[in-house]
Protein backbone atom coordinates (compact mmCIF):
# COMPACT_ATOMS: atom_id res chain seq x y z
CA UNK A 1 0.00 0.00 0.00
CA UNK A 2 1.27 3.43 -0.82
CA UNK A 3 2.32 5.74 2.00
CA UNK A 4 1.79 8.90 -0.09
CA UNK A 5 -1.16 10.03 1.98
CA UNK A 6 0.72 9.48 5.21
CA UNK A 7 3.55 11.82 4.16
CA UNK A 8 1.22 14.40 2.61
CA UNK A 9 -2.48 13.80 3.28
CA UNK A 10 -3.44 16.88 1.26
CA UNK A 11 -1.48 15.83 -1.82
CA UNK A 12 -4.52 14.45 -3.64
CA UNK A 13 -7.02 17.04 -2.42
CA UNK A 14 -8.85 18.92 -5.16
CA UNK A 15 -9.91 21.59 -2.70
CA UNK A 16 -10.47 22.19 0.97
CA UNK A 17 -13.64 20.11 0.97
CA UNK A 18 -12.31 17.30 -1.23
CA UNK A 19 -11.58 13.75 -0.16
CA UNK A 20 -7.98 12.44 -0.04
CA UNK A 21 -9.06 10.16 -2.87
CA UNK A 22 -10.56 12.83 -5.11
CA UNK A 23 -14.21 13.56 -5.83
CA UNK A 24 -16.61 11.23 -4.08
CA UNK A 25 -18.65 8.89 -6.27
CA UNK A 26 -22.15 7.55 -5.89
CA UNK A 27 -20.96 4.24 -7.33
CA UNK A 28 -17.46 2.86 -7.02
CA UNK A 29 -16.94 2.16 -10.70
CA UNK A 30 -18.13 5.48 -12.11
CA UNK A 31 -18.46 5.33 -15.92
CA UNK A 32 -16.38 2.16 -16.30
CA UNK A 33 -17.91 -1.02 -17.70
CA UNK A 34 -18.60 -3.66 -15.05
CA UNK A 35 -16.98 -7.09 -15.38
CA UNK A 36 -18.34 -10.23 -13.69
CA UNK A 37 -15.94 -13.18 -13.57
CA UNK A 38 -17.71 -16.55 -13.38
CA UNK A 39 -15.55 -19.40 -12.15
CA UNK A 40 -16.15 -22.90 -10.83
CA UNK A 41 -14.71 -26.38 -11.15
CA UNK A 42 -15.15 -28.59 -14.19
CA UNK A 43 -18.78 -29.46 -14.80
CA UNK A 44 -20.15 -27.01 -12.24
CA UNK A 45 -22.58 -25.48 -14.72
CA UNK A 46 -20.98 -22.15 -15.59
CA UNK A 47 -22.07 -22.16 -19.22
CA UNK A 48 -25.63 -23.12 -18.29
CA UNK A 49 -25.70 -20.25 -15.82
CA UNK A 50 -24.43 -17.73 -18.39
CA UNK A 51 -26.85 -18.96 -21.06
CA UNK A 52 -29.74 -18.66 -18.63
CA UNK A 53 -28.69 -15.09 -17.87
CA UNK A 54 -28.53 -14.18 -21.56
CA UNK A 55 -32.05 -15.54 -22.05
CA UNK A 56 -33.39 -12.96 -19.59
CA UNK A 57 -34.04 -9.32 -20.53
CA UNK A 58 -31.63 -8.29 -17.76
CA UNK A 59 -28.83 -10.14 -19.57
CA UNK A 60 -29.14 -8.20 -22.82
CA UNK A 61 -26.13 -6.24 -24.06
CA UNK A 62 -23.61 -8.51 -22.36
CA UNK A 63 -20.21 -9.37 -23.82
CA UNK A 64 -18.97 -12.88 -22.98
CA UNK A 65 -15.30 -13.79 -22.71
CA UNK A 66 -14.83 -17.56 -22.54
CA UNK A 67 -11.62 -19.37 -21.63
CA UNK A 68 -11.82 -23.15 -21.88
CA UNK A 69 -8.92 -25.58 -21.73
CA UNK A 70 -8.47 -27.55 -24.97
CA UNK A 71 -12.08 -27.23 -26.13
CA UNK A 72 -11.32 -26.50 -29.80
CA UNK A 73 -10.13 -30.04 -30.59
CA UNK A 74 -7.27 -32.53 -30.32
CA UNK A 75 -5.14 -31.12 -33.13
CA UNK A 76 -5.35 -27.57 -31.89
CA UNK A 77 -4.95 -28.73 -28.30
CA UNK A 78 -1.61 -30.24 -29.31
CA UNK A 79 -0.53 -26.95 -30.86
CA UNK A 80 -1.82 -24.71 -28.09
CA UNK A 81 -2.06 -25.44 -24.38
CA UNK A 82 -5.32 -23.52 -24.17
CA UNK A 83 -7.87 -21.81 -26.36
CA UNK A 84 -9.26 -18.42 -25.42
CA UNK A 85 -12.39 -17.55 -27.39
CA UNK A 86 -14.34 -14.34 -27.00
CA UNK A 87 -18.05 -14.62 -27.64
CA UNK A 88 -19.72 -11.23 -27.95
CA UNK A 89 -23.45 -11.46 -27.37
CA UNK A 90 -25.58 -8.49 -28.32
CA UNK A 91 -28.41 -10.89 -27.57
CA UNK A 92 -26.74 -13.58 -29.64
CA UNK A 93 -25.83 -11.81 -32.87
CA UNK A 94 -22.03 -11.84 -33.07
CA UNK A 95 -19.08 -14.13 -32.38
CA UNK A 96 -15.40 -13.35 -32.86
CA UNK A 97 -12.02 -14.77 -31.86
CA UNK A 98 -9.49 -12.46 -30.25
CA UNK A 99 -6.04 -12.88 -28.74
CA UNK A 100 -5.77 -15.23 -25.79
CA UNK A 101 -4.39 -12.65 -23.41
CA UNK A 102 -7.17 -11.39 -21.14
CA UNK A 103 -5.93 -7.81 -21.09
CA UNK A 104 -5.64 -7.62 -24.87
CA UNK A 105 -9.03 -9.25 -25.24
CA UNK A 106 -10.74 -6.64 -23.09
CA UNK A 107 -8.92 -3.77 -24.78
CA UNK A 108 -10.02 -5.13 -28.16
CA UNK A 109 -13.60 -5.39 -26.99
CA UNK A 110 -13.57 -1.84 -25.70
CA UNK A 111 -12.02 -0.46 -28.89
CA UNK A 112 -14.43 -2.40 -31.11
CA UNK A 113 -17.35 -1.16 -29.05
CA UNK A 114 -16.16 2.46 -29.32
CA UNK A 115 -15.90 2.34 -33.13
CA UNK A 116 -19.11 0.40 -33.62
CA UNK A 117 -17.46 -2.75 -34.94
CA UNK A 118 -19.48 -4.88 -32.51
CA UNK A 119 -22.88 -4.35 -30.95
CA UNK A 120 -22.72 -2.03 -27.98
CA UNK A 121 -22.56 -3.83 -24.65
CA UNK A 122 -23.10 -2.68 -21.09
CA UNK A 123 -21.08 -5.28 -19.19
CA UNK A 124 -18.64 -8.16 -19.64
CA UNK A 125 -18.97 -11.66 -18.21
CA UNK A 126 -15.77 -13.69 -18.12
CA UNK A 127 -16.30 -17.45 -17.94
CA UNK A 128 -13.08 -19.08 -16.79
CA UNK A 129 -11.84 -22.60 -17.34
CA UNK A 130 -12.88 -25.16 -14.75
CA UNK A 131 -9.22 -25.57 -13.84
CA UNK A 132 -8.58 -21.85 -13.56
CA UNK A 133 -7.05 -20.13 -10.58
CA UNK A 134 -9.09 -16.91 -10.34
CA UNK A 135 -6.24 -15.08 -8.60
CA UNK A 136 -4.61 -13.88 -11.85
CA UNK A 137 -7.95 -12.46 -13.00
CA UNK A 138 -8.16 -10.40 -9.81
CA UNK A 139 -4.52 -9.34 -10.21
CA UNK A 140 -5.09 -8.28 -13.83
CA UNK A 141 -7.62 -5.67 -12.78
CA UNK A 142 -5.55 -4.62 -9.77
CA UNK A 143 -2.36 -3.97 -11.75
CA UNK A 144 -3.39 -2.77 -15.23
CA UNK A 145 -4.18 0.93 -14.79
CA UNK A 146 -5.07 1.41 -18.45
CA UNK A 147 -7.56 -1.43 -18.24
CA UNK A 148 -8.87 0.03 -14.99
CA UNK A 149 -9.86 3.24 -16.78
CA UNK A 150 -12.25 1.25 -18.99
CA UNK A 151 -13.38 -1.71 -16.86
CA UNK A 152 -14.25 -2.41 -13.25
CA UNK A 153 -14.14 -5.93 -11.79
CA UNK A 154 -17.55 -5.97 -10.15
CA UNK A 155 -17.64 -9.48 -8.69
CA UNK A 156 -16.05 -12.92 -8.74
CA UNK A 157 -18.91 -15.44 -8.85
CA UNK A 158 -18.18 -19.12 -8.14
CA UNK A 159 -20.45 -21.92 -9.34
CA UNK A 160 -20.46 -25.13 -7.27
CA UNK A 161 -21.98 -28.46 -8.32
CA UNK A 162 -24.11 -29.81 -5.46
CA UNK A 163 -23.47 -33.41 -6.53
CA UNK A 164 -19.67 -33.48 -6.86
CA UNK A 165 -18.81 -30.17 -5.19
CA UNK A 166 -17.95 -31.68 -1.81
CA UNK A 167 -15.51 -34.17 -3.33
CA UNK A 168 -13.96 -31.48 -5.51
CA UNK A 169 -13.41 -29.24 -2.50
CA UNK A 170 -11.73 -32.08 -0.63
CA UNK A 171 -9.41 -33.16 -3.44
CA UNK A 172 -8.86 -30.20 -5.73
CA UNK A 173 -6.97 -27.07 -4.60
CA UNK A 174 -8.36 -25.16 -7.60
CA UNK A 175 -11.92 -25.74 -6.42
CA UNK A 176 -11.08 -24.58 -2.91
CA UNK A 177 -9.42 -21.40 -4.13
CA UNK A 178 -12.33 -20.62 -6.44
CA UNK A 179 -14.65 -20.72 -3.44
CA UNK A 180 -12.26 -18.96 -1.05
CA UNK A 181 -11.93 -15.93 -3.36
CA UNK A 182 -15.61 -15.71 -4.29
CA UNK A 183 -17.76 -12.64 -3.78
CA UNK A 184 -20.91 -14.71 -4.43
CA UNK A 185 -21.53 -18.46 -4.67
CA UNK A 186 -24.16 -20.21 -6.80
CA UNK A 187 -25.16 -23.82 -6.10
CA UNK A 188 -26.24 -25.88 -9.11
CA UNK A 189 -27.80 -29.37 -9.47
CA UNK A 190 -29.21 -29.20 -5.96
CA UNK A 191 -32.23 -31.20 -7.14
CA UNK A 192 -29.87 -34.13 -7.80
CA UNK A 193 -28.32 -34.14 -4.32
CA UNK A 194 -29.94 -35.46 -1.15
CA UNK A 195 -30.48 -33.13 1.78
CA UNK A 196 -27.66 -34.65 3.86
CA UNK A 197 -25.10 -34.17 1.09
CA UNK A 198 -26.38 -30.65 0.47
CA UNK A 199 -26.00 -29.84 4.15
CA UNK A 200 -22.41 -31.07 4.22
CA UNK A 201 -21.56 -29.06 1.13
CA UNK A 202 -23.15 -25.92 2.56
CA UNK A 203 -21.03 -26.34 5.70
CA UNK A 204 -17.89 -26.70 3.57
CA UNK A 205 -18.70 -23.53 1.67
CA UNK A 206 -19.38 -21.58 4.86
CA UNK A 207 -16.02 -22.72 6.28
CA UNK A 208 -14.17 -21.58 3.17
CA UNK A 209 -15.92 -18.29 2.44
CA UNK A 210 -18.39 -15.83 4.00
CA UNK A 211 -19.77 -15.02 0.53
CA UNK A 212 -23.58 -15.09 0.10
CA UNK A 213 -24.96 -18.29 -1.47
CA UNK A 214 -27.97 -18.81 -3.73
CA UNK A 215 -29.36 -21.89 -5.49
CA UNK A 216 -29.85 -22.05 -9.26
CA UNK A 217 -32.80 -23.82 -10.87
CA UNK A 218 -31.50 -25.36 -14.13
CA UNK A 219 -28.97 -22.56 -14.27
CA UNK A 220 -31.53 -19.82 -13.67
CA UNK A 221 -31.19 -17.43 -10.72
CA UNK A 222 -32.48 -13.98 -9.93
CA UNK A 223 -30.35 -11.83 -12.30
CA UNK A 224 -29.76 -9.22 -9.61
CA UNK A 225 -27.69 -11.74 -7.61
CA UNK A 226 -25.29 -11.95 -10.53
CA UNK A 227 -25.47 -8.43 -11.95
CA UNK A 228 -26.05 -6.02 -9.07
CA UNK A 229 -22.98 -4.19 -7.90
CA UNK A 230 -22.70 -3.88 -4.12
CA UNK A 231 -20.60 -0.81 -3.18
CA UNK A 232 -19.11 -2.88 -0.36
CA UNK A 233 -18.95 -6.51 0.78
CA UNK A 234 -22.46 -7.86 1.35
CA UNK A 235 -21.38 -10.54 3.78
CA UNK A 236 -22.08 -11.69 7.31
CA UNK A 237 -18.92 -11.03 9.26
CA UNK A 238 -17.67 -13.97 11.29
CA UNK A 239 -15.59 -12.33 14.00
CA UNK A 240 -14.35 -15.69 15.24
CA UNK A 241 -12.78 -16.67 11.94
CA UNK A 242 -12.43 -20.22 10.65
CA UNK A 243 -9.37 -22.44 10.32
CA UNK A 244 -9.19 -25.04 7.57
CA UNK A 245 -7.17 -28.20 7.07
CA UNK A 246 -6.02 -27.02 3.66
CA UNK A 247 -4.45 -23.88 5.11
CA UNK A 248 -6.95 -21.19 4.13
CA UNK A 249 -8.49 -18.81 6.66
CA UNK A 250 -11.43 -16.46 6.14
CA UNK A 251 -12.18 -13.86 8.77
CA UNK A 252 -13.30 -10.27 9.32
CA UNK A 253 -12.17 -7.30 11.38
CA UNK A 254 -14.70 -4.71 12.53
CA UNK A 255 -13.74 -1.30 13.96
CA UNK A 256 -16.27 0.78 15.89
CA UNK A 257 -14.50 4.13 15.53
CA UNK A 258 -13.22 5.95 12.40
CA UNK A 259 -9.69 4.99 11.38
CA UNK A 260 -6.99 7.49 10.32
CA UNK A 261 -5.94 6.61 6.77
CA UNK A 262 -2.27 6.49 7.81
CA UNK A 263 -3.04 3.72 10.34
CA UNK A 264 -4.82 1.54 7.79
CA UNK A 265 -2.20 2.29 5.14
CA UNK A 266 0.74 1.39 7.36
CA UNK A 267 -0.86 -1.73 8.82
CA UNK A 268 -1.55 -3.04 5.31
CA UNK A 269 1.96 -2.07 4.19
CA UNK A 270 3.48 -4.22 6.93
CA UNK A 271 1.10 -7.09 6.24
CA UNK A 272 1.74 -7.13 2.50
CA UNK A 273 5.51 -6.69 2.91
CA UNK A 274 5.82 -9.65 5.28
CA UNK A 275 3.02 -11.96 4.13
CA UNK A 276 1.75 -10.59 0.85
CA UNK A 277 1.94 -13.96 -0.90
CA UNK A 278 -0.43 -15.37 1.74
CA UNK A 279 -2.91 -12.47 1.58
CA UNK A 280 -5.16 -14.07 -1.03
CA UNK A 281 -7.68 -11.29 -0.78
CA UNK A 282 -8.75 -8.35 1.36
CA UNK A 283 -11.80 -6.21 0.77
CA UNK A 284 -13.87 -3.93 2.87
CA UNK A 285 -15.51 -0.62 3.61
CA UNK A 286 -13.91 1.86 6.00
CA UNK A 287 -14.93 4.86 8.04
CA UNK A 288 -11.83 7.01 7.47
CA UNK A 289 -11.30 9.93 9.84
CA UNK A 290 -10.34 12.31 7.00
CA UNK A 291 -13.37 11.46 4.81
CA UNK A 292 -17.08 12.17 4.99
CA UNK A 293 -18.18 9.10 3.04
CA UNK A 294 -17.22 5.44 3.36
CA UNK A 295 -14.07 4.25 1.57
CA UNK A 296 -14.04 0.97 -0.35
CA UNK A 297 -10.71 -0.92 -0.35
CA UNK A 298 -9.52 -4.07 -2.13
CA UNK A 299 -6.19 -5.92 -2.16
CA UNK A 300 -4.92 -9.17 -3.69
CA UNK A 301 -1.61 -10.42 -2.32
CA UNK A 302 0.92 -7.57 -2.81
CA UNK A 303 -1.42 -5.54 -4.97
CA UNK A 304 -4.03 -2.99 -3.88
CA UNK A 305 -6.82 -1.33 -5.84
CA UNK A 306 -7.02 2.47 -5.51
CA UNK A 307 -9.36 3.37 -2.64
CA UNK A 308 -12.68 4.93 -3.62
CA UNK A 309 -14.85 7.16 -1.43
CA UNK A 310 -18.61 6.79 -1.83
CA UNK A 311 -21.24 9.44 -1.24
CA UNK A 312 -23.18 7.35 1.25
CA UNK A 313 -23.07 4.13 3.25
CA UNK A 314 -24.77 1.09 1.69
CA UNK A 315 -26.61 0.26 4.94
CA UNK A 316 -27.18 1.52 8.46
CA UNK A 317 -23.95 0.00 9.77
CA UNK A 318 -21.31 2.76 9.89
CA UNK A 319 -18.51 0.60 11.26
CA UNK A 320 -15.34 -0.23 9.32
CA UNK A 321 -15.44 -3.81 8.06
CA UNK A 322 -12.55 -5.74 6.49
CA UNK A 323 -12.84 -9.27 5.10
CA UNK A 324 -9.63 -11.31 4.67
CA UNK A 325 -8.89 -14.57 2.88
CA UNK A 326 -5.42 -15.73 3.92
CA UNK A 327 -3.12 -18.72 3.97
CA UNK A 328 -1.48 -19.32 7.34
CA UNK A 329 -2.21 -15.81 8.61
CA UNK A 330 -4.69 -15.83 11.48
CA UNK A 331 -7.24 -13.27 12.52
CA UNK A 332 -5.45 -12.81 15.85
CA UNK A 333 -2.20 -11.81 14.14
CA UNK A 334 -3.88 -9.30 11.82
CA UNK A 335 -5.96 -7.83 14.66
CA UNK A 336 -2.81 -7.44 16.78
CA UNK A 337 -1.05 -5.70 13.90
CA UNK A 338 -3.85 -3.15 13.44
CA UNK A 339 -4.05 -2.57 17.20
CA UNK A 340 -0.28 -1.99 17.46
CA UNK A 341 -0.22 0.47 14.57
CA UNK A 342 -3.22 2.31 16.01
CA UNK A 343 -1.58 2.54 19.42
CA UNK A 344 1.62 3.94 17.93
CA UNK A 345 -0.32 6.52 15.93
CA UNK A 346 -2.38 7.70 18.92
CA UNK A 347 -1.24 11.10 20.24
CA UNK A 348 0.38 11.07 23.68
CA UNK A 349 -1.87 11.98 26.59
Amino acid sequence: MSSTLESNPQALFAGKDASPFGRRQRRARGPRLPVIAVTGFLGAGKTTLVRALLARPEGANTAIVVNEFGEIGIDQALLRSSSDVTLLVGNGCLCCNVRTDLQETLRTLFADRARGAVPSFERVVIETSGLADPGPVLQTFATDRALGREFHLQALVTVVDAVSGAANLERMPEARKQVALADRIILTKSDLADSAALGRLTAQLAALSPAPVTVADNGAIEPAFLLDEPPAPRRPFDLGGAAHTHGLDSFALVFGEPIPWACFDQAMAVLTALRGADLLRMKGILAIAECRGPVVVHAVQHLAHPPVELEEWPDADRRSRLVFVTRGVTRALVAQLFAAVGALAAPPR
